[in-house]
């Protein structure tokens, strides 16, 4: 892949902390983008990332969820699955779109325009080293069930032991 600057952001957490993508210079991160807090999907999502931080910060990475939802829905949503991950809030949706994570897709056989669930895997130095667009957060699979924030993971780990 080529790689490109990571889009800078300045964006307001769960707690209502600002939070800009210079807060992470020097440091790998994970940014995924999701459709809505408290949905089955979004939940499973956040749930697997939470699983695996131990292992993600362990690669020295942090792990930030984003989407439109307001502060207040990203606490409860926090509070409610007990989530260890930093969820930001987008409401204008600009770092969404800047990241090619807004667009149209095709929900229950019917198109309509929205977020398209996209993972971003950026270097200390803030470069998008990675991409996943149209994520599916786990597949089925003859092995069993493949759960992306595993995937992640994975390329996390291969990119450190280069």
């Amino acid at each position: 892949m080529n790689e490109q600057n990571a889009y800078n952001f300045k964006l307001k957490n769960q707690d209502g902390k600002e939070v800009s993508l210079k807060d992470y210079a020097g440091k790998w991160l994970v940014l995924y983008f999701y459709p809505k807090d408290n949905t089955p999907g979004c939940t499973n999502e956040a749930c697997d990332f939470t699983d695996g931080l131990a292992d993600f910060q362990n690669l020295g990475c942090h792990v930030i969820g984003i989407s439109a939802d307001s502060v207040e829905s990203h606490k409860k949503f926090i509070d409610k699955y007990n989530l260890k991950i930093e969820l930001l809030s987008d409401p204008d949706r600009c770092m969404i779109k800047s990241y090619g994570a807004w667009g149209e897709k095709v929900m229950y056989g019917k198109k309509t325009e929205g977020v398209i669930r996209s993972t971003f895997l950026i270097s200390p130095e803030g470069k998008i080293i990675e991409k996943w667009l149209g994520v599916k957060v786990r597949e089925k699979k003859s092995s069993g069930e493949i759960k992306h924030a595993d995937i992640v993971k994975q390329k996390l780990f291969e990119l450190i032991r280069q």
